[in-house]
């Protein structure tokens, strides 16, 4: 073989084997860009539906602005398909100073006028937030003699949620948590949260969770136990403190689901075998970062889906545009 054959047929070889190597890029790249096209997908929310479904959403209140309205309009279409049984309001309906009253018009462009799909015409069980507890907290339980769907008995209560035909029973436990926390106690801006009895509230807890004999039981309230946020870190330390010994003695609780952080976040610590749930702002998000425990943290606005049967207990986090972010997931 002469030096120009030669040349040629190195050159063919390289030729051939770069259009091998580009053919397998492009083939990957294509693999690739199709799983994160499929990503992008929403869920149908057909297969979020079980036994009981219900839906969490918190730190609302922002007349309607930010993603609130496409996540009010998100909510009401996947209720459409799932169902729920009714929704949980986690705190901070309104912001910034509460309601002044029953007939306060935060009352209609916070809420009413903001949750108006047919869907979303179900009961709503509240916890107050800590802007709850900037205004009259009382009008808030009080608005449940005015709104059909505003279902609030006490400062804190228990709902069971049943599909006798499943044979399922899950215990929904709402908690007061801005008066178990000593910096709102001592904040004049939050003049009822001194008022309310940290003691009573305790061992109303530790009595409901020693009773509770269902296939599942979670408590809700709108502050972390565990979480990362640049708010003051006494804030945890506090329901750490007054909380956990009866969540551990009873050791009956799957997860602890709160808002007030805007953001989405899932936490495990230790071995106590709790889901630390951080579902996120309804409106307005902020950043977030891993922590100690970080299972999966997102800056992500969006609300919770929980579907709940015998042996399975799904908490999915849907962004604004319904995809599930992440889901936390509980078998027996």
């Amino acid at each position: 073989m002469n030096k120009k054959d030669s040349r040629l047929t190195m050159r063919r070889y390289v030729c051939e084997t770069l259009g091998r190597h580009c053919r397998l890029a492009v083939l990957v790249v294509s693999l690739f860009a199709g799983l994160a096209l499929h990503a992008q997908v929403p869920v149908s929310p057909k297969e979020l539906k079980a036994d009981i479904s219900l839906f969490v959403a918190n730190d609302l209140g922002r007349n309607g602005y930010y993603d609130q309205k496409a996540i009010a309009e998100r909510m009401g279409t996947m209720a459409e398909e799932i169902g729920p049984e009714a929704i949980i309001a986690a705190g901070d309906v309104h912001h910034f100073d509460g309601v002044a009253s029953v007939n306060d018009p935060l009352w209609m462009t916070n809420f009413e006028l903001i949750y108006p799909h047919p869907e979303l015409m179900i009961a709503w069980l509240p916890v107050l937030g800590n802007h709850e507890y900037r205004g009259n907290t009382q009008a808030v339980l009080d608005y449940s003699n005015v709104s059909r769907r505003w279902r609030m008995e006490e400062r804190y209560y228990t709902k069971v949620f049943k599909d006798e035909e499943a044979g399922v029973k899950v215990r929904v436990v709402f908690i007061d948590t801005t008066p178990l926390i000593d910096s709102y106690r001592t904040d004049d801006r939050y003049p009822d949260a001194r008022l309310q009895n940290i003691e009573q509230q305790l061992e109303w807890l530790d009595n409901t969770l020693q009773t509770a004999a269902e296939d599942w039981v979670m408590v809700v309230g709108h502050h972390p136990i565990y979480a990362e946020t640049k708010k003051d870190i006494a804030e945890q330390e506090a329901l750490q403190r007054r909380l956990l010994p009866i969540f551990h003695q009873h050791g009956n609780v799957a997860m602890y689901v709160c808002g007030h952080i805007h953001n989405f976040q899932h936490i495990r610590r230790g071995n106590d075998g709790i889901d630390y749930v951080v579902n996120s702002a309804g409106s307005l998000s902020r950043k977030v970062k891993a922590t100690e425990g970080t299972v999966f943290c997102s800056a992500s606005t969006g609300f919770s889906i929980l579907s709940v049967s015998k042996r399975k207990l799904t908490l999915s986090m849907v962004d604004k545009d319904g995809r599930i972010l992440h889901q936390v997931v509980r078998e027996k």
